[in-house]
């Protein structure tokens, strides 16, 4: 009877979460922006919130509306809010030229706006959930020049708000930091504005795990609720000397408590209150519930109550890796906590004897160094799961960054809000802890990488961190180390012998290709630009090269335009071994940069019994002022009868050439079609040739060029040749021993937050 009861509740609170989870959910969707108002011109009214991102061509922010009006109609509008915008330069002006933003100024904007529509990769970074979780349901851009009505700047005081605060920290750290390298690093520990962190640094941090004290963390939170509450209780204690104490109406370790928590809420608030700080602040608020009440559950049953906590606040938590790394790491500390030798702190520094001191002091660092290697073994299969890679040298980083951020960069930066020399002091503390850290992350073995192993493999690698914890006899812990292992090396999943792989991503508009074979990878471009600060061979390929543990072979750069070549620099740079082959110029920027060898018919070579082949263009073409569309290199792969045909950007003089060369050999099975459906491309004769049974199209959800041409599509429909796009299906996978099917990566990661393009 127990039994049942207990059953009962559990799928009963099962049931309400489940029910209040799709009513927020639905919630959420009912904000969205009409599909009616996408690409329209807008006449919008409001204030600029957040910290706004000074980048090189423009601006990005965030803006609450206030009035919305449809430019043409002049009616009326309710948009989702807030926004997320860009203001860029345009083709005749200078990024320098616009406008300074700050946090609080009124502006009348015209906007142009979309539905957020994220791109979807295997593995990838799922910005549909992220602009979920922050409650934005539509971005957009400034209109800018002569086919729209000038911003106006309506109101620049900024008044007293929290916002205006914030603002001001961060002004005053760019102002009082000479480099703006390292402001931008105080600036993320004080305010949590990490937008502004150059992408090398990031790079370090990662590399020597680390990053997680770059932020602002649930340590630094958890941090400054320890020193208010030790300042509060002193003082507390201390209130007979201005008359009555106060510890006659409330216990000293209450309001140290209570005082605590709400500093803790506001330092979270003014940090930007994100995600990890709402976490930091729920725990706390659970867990000094709990000491107030003079509850003495158990460690582990706090932990589960604050994480119940934090799931009722954002359910979508479960889905972010920050979640999970921060409480698999509390809760190994916890099982561990027995085999920890050491005193505290203040037993060290209350001991009488000097030699005592030096002895407390020394077992202290030696627990300390116990629990740090503890949170890198039992973390490490979690690791490879989320990030596919594990820090080696972490271990030996963290020893060092920890208290050095923690006592030392991360509390000159809060002194800088009292007196602002103090930022460049923490700034210089900062470039100390990099100049460490960066020797480092350069060591060849500084970081293990490995192929995200299947989940049952993964568990049982948590399994094995749970065991290696808990304070068990050696023979088990031992036992558990084993267990860790596989997931730590499981080899990748790779094509049979004479079988091939094509996965076209989902980058936006641009060309990206991976092929695989059983042993050998190539990259058929990389993808374009998102703006000055990435690209999509940081964006995508770099994190889905990573997951799936793949080694490139070669690279090919079909043509110069920066949407097949944005992110080519990063992928070389990663995969230095690669051979580059392209039709790009030696005298082009990108020619001098990478070691590029031409694409020319007729180079053909073969891996794992598969068959390569460029048949355009023509060695004779580079003689000729062509334009670079024209000198795009098309590969053919050719595996089990199946022929897969790569045509980047050529148009119908190229097509019409490659009919006059090739004849019925044109023929393929999969199509890239050419020029992501332009107009200028797939003409009849050429479709008559190909005949494909699969084409795809890689373009840009709304691209500004109007990829693909509906009347490329119709063409496409009365050939008889079914066309799937990136818009639609997300990254594209195609295999030669199952050549009828495309599967879709929006259908694989189908979820309700997902925007679906009609």
């Amino acid at each position: 009877m127990a039994l049942l009861t207990w059953a009962l509740a559990m799928a009963t609170v099962a049931a309400l979460s489940y029910a209040s989870v799709g009513w927020r959910a639905l919630l959420y969707q009912n904000n969205a922006l009409p599909s009616s108002l996408q690409g329209i011109d807008l006449d919008v009214t409001g204030t600029v919130i957040g910290l706004p991102q000074r980048q090189a061509d423009g601006w990005r922010f965030r803006f609450q509306v206030s009035r919305a009006v449809r430019q043409d109609t002049q009616s009326l509008l309710v948009l989702p809010t807030p926004l997320q915008l860009g203001w860029y330069a345009n083709d005749r002006t200078d990024a320098q030229t616009l406008p300074v933003l700050k946090s609080g100024q009124e502006w009348r904007l015209p906007l142009r706006l979309k539905q957020p529509h994220g791109l979807v990769n295997p593995g990838g970074f799922d910005m549909a959930l992220w602009l979920w979780e922050q409650g934005i349901h539509a971005t957009g851009y400034v209109r800018s020049g002569s086919h729209s009505f000038a911003p106006v700047l309506l109101d620049a005081s900024l008044g007293w708000g929290l916002q205006a605060w914030r603002q001001a920290a961060r002004d005053g750290i760019q102002n009082s930091v000479t480099e703006p390298r390292w402001a931008a690093v105080v600036a993320a520990l004080l305010l949590g504005d990490q937008a502004g962190v150059d992408r090398a640094d990031w790079d370090v941090f990662r590399a020597t795990g680390v990053a997680h004290l770059m932020s602002i963390s649930g340590l630094h939170i958890t941090l400054w609720a320890w020193v208010a509450r030790w300042f509060i209780a002193w003082c507390w204690r201390r209130s007979d000397v201005c008359g009555t104490s106060w510890c006659l109406s409330i216990p000293a370790q209450h309001a140290a408590q209570w005082g605590g928590l709400l500093l803790a809420w506001a330092y979270a608030l003014f940090s930007g209150w994100g995600i990890p700080s709402q976490r930091t602040v729920a725990m706390l608020a659970t867990v000094c519930v709990l000491h107030v009440q003079a509850k003495r559950w158990p460690l582990h049953t706090q932990w589960l109550l604050a994480m119940v906590v934090v799931v009722v606040l954002d359910p979508w938590a479960l889905l972010q890796a920050g979640f999970w790394l921060s409480f698999m790491a509390v809760a190994m500390l916890f099982m561990g906590q027995t085999t920890q030798t050491g005193q505290s702190p203040q037993a060290v520094m209350g001991s009488k004897n000097g030699g005592s001191k030096r002895k407390a002091l020394w077992h202290h660092l030696l627990a300390l160094c116990k629990e740090q290697w503890l949170i890198s073994i039992c973390l490490a299969p979690l690791c490879v799961v989320l990030f596919q890679q594990v820090s080696v040298v972490g271990l030996l980083a963290n020893m060092f960054a920890i208290p050095w951020v923690t006592w030392v960069v991360t509390p000159l930066a809060f002194g800088g809000v009292l007196w602002s020399p103090l930022w460049q002091a923490s700034a210089s503390t900062a470039q100390w802890l990099c100049a460490v850290l960066e020797p480092m992350a350069h060591w060849p073995w500084a970081v293990w990488h490995s192929a995200t192993p299947p989940w049952g493999v993964a568990v049982v690698g948590m399994v094995g961190a749970v065991m290696w914890a808990c304070p068990w006899k050696t023979s088990y812990r031992y036992m558990g180390l084993m267990l860790i292992l596989p997931s730590l090396g499981w080899p990748p999943e790779r094509p049979a012998m004479g079988s091939v792989e094509v996965l076209a991503a989902d980058i936006g508009q641009g060309n990206a290709v991976l092929v695989r074979t059983a042993t050998h990878s190539l990259l058929f471009d990389t993808g374009p630009r998102y703006g000055s600060e990435t690209d999509a061979g940081e964006r995508v390929w770099l994190p889905l090269l990573q997951r799936m543990a793949e080694r490139l072979d070669m690279l090919v750069l079909s043509h110069q335009d920066a949407d097949h070549t944005g992110g080519a620099l990063v992928v070389h740079a990663a995969h230095p071994q690669a051979e580059v082959l392209s039709s790009i110029t030696f005298d082009h920027w990108l020619g001098k940069s990478l070691p590029i060898k031409r694409c020319e018919a007729g180079q053909q070579w073969q891996w794992d019994h598969v068959s390569f082949e460029v048949v355009h263009p023509l060695a004779s073409d580079y003689a000729q002022m062509l334009t670079p569309n024209a000198r795009s290199c098309v590969l053919r792969i050719q595996a089990q009868g199946q022929t897969v045909l790569l045509t980047a950007d050529i148009e119908a003089m190229q097509e019409q050439a490659l009919l006059q060369r090739l004849g019925e050999h044109l023929r393929a099975d999969v199509l890239l079609v050419p020029h992501h459906g332009s107009k200028t491309s797939s003409t009849d004769g050429f479709l008559n040739a190909v005949q494909p049974r699969i084409a795809w199209v890689q373009s840009g959800y709304r691209n500004r060029y109007g990829h693909p041409a509906p009347t490329v599509m119709a063409r496409y429909a009365a050939h008889g040749i079914p066309v799937w796009d990136s818009p639609h299906c997300g990254a594209m996978h195609w295999r030669s021993n199952a050549p009828t099917e495309v599967v879709c990566e929006r259908d694989v990661q189908r979820r309700y937050w997902h925007h679906h393009a009609p």
